[in-house]
């Protein structure tokens, strides 16, 4: 699959760079469909087109205002990812804070950016996170092993880097949607378009996270996630290689 998957991304680099309405409709579409099945899969529930109408600046009746900001929020989240990722330097502790920090924006303030101060269990899972007054230590080795590691295929190891911050589970609340913007930040540094988890995916995917905390073993992590680039690669060859009509 990840051999398949680079010989994609090359025949999308080919058409570097891309067109500019191209680039921007792929953005948009990618965008949606991942603040839609991010906040999805955290219980946000919000459709996709209900997702596209709070992000256009419309209130959709019978959702709470969490819901609303959480779409708001991601969306921000998003764009303030792009601008690190334009950025020749390695993701920073001070960034993940700050991902976090768009994420709670004006759903708990007292929280936002900050990591926990008191401990807690990951609901639904088989390992307990460190003690709060670890944490900080926690992320600092995450980063240094992330920064460090070489030979693993960039899929594979953002899968494990993703594994890693959520069985730290650093902050009170949106970790799991800060985990998915640091991984799809790290993945768009190494010029793949980004892995969007599907809500339908989600016990799937806690099972492939609970397996890679409690045993080592990242394949069904890789997997998922790889699968998540090969549907995003899939919209670029869409509209950059439209099939040719067949002649009568």
């Amino acid at each position: 699959m990840l051999s398949q998957i680079d010989r994609d991304k090359a025949r999308i680099d080919s058409h570097r760079p891309l067109p500019k309405h191209t680039a921007a409709s792929l953005r948009d579409h990618l965008a949606l469909e991942w603040t839609y099945n991010s906040n999805g899969i955290e219980g946000n529930t919000l459709t996709l087109r209900e997702t596209k109408v709070v992000l256009e600046g419309i209130t959709v009746g019978g959702k709470t205002m969490r819901e609303h900001l959480e779409a708001i929020n991601h969306r921000d989240a998003i764009e303030f990812l792009e601008m690190l990722v334009a950025e020749p330097t390695p993701i920073s502790e001070r960034d993940i804070k700050d991902l976090h920090a768009l994420v709670l924006r004006g759903i708990d303030m007292d929280e936002a950016g900050r990591y926990h101060r008191e401990n807690v269990r990951i609901t639904g899972a088989s390992t307990t996170p460190p003690d709060c007054l670890h944490v900080e230590e926690a992320i600092q080795r995450l980063l240094s092993w992330s920064h460090s590691q070489t030979g693993y295929h960039p899929i594979r190891h953002i899968a494990e880097l993703h594994t890693r911050f959520v069985e730290i589970h650093p902050f009170i609340d949106g970790n799991g949607r800060t985990g998915r913007l640091l991984m799809n930040c790290e993945l768009m540094k190494a010029g793949y378009p980004p892995s969007i988890i599907r809500v339908e995916e989600r016990l799937d995917y806690y099972d492939a996270l609970d397996t890679a905390c409690t045993t080592g073993d990242y394949d069904a992590i890789a997997r998922l996630v790889g699968q998540g680039v090969e549907r995003s690669i899939a919209a670029y060859l869409e509209l950059l290689e439209p099939p040719q009509p067949t002649m009568p």
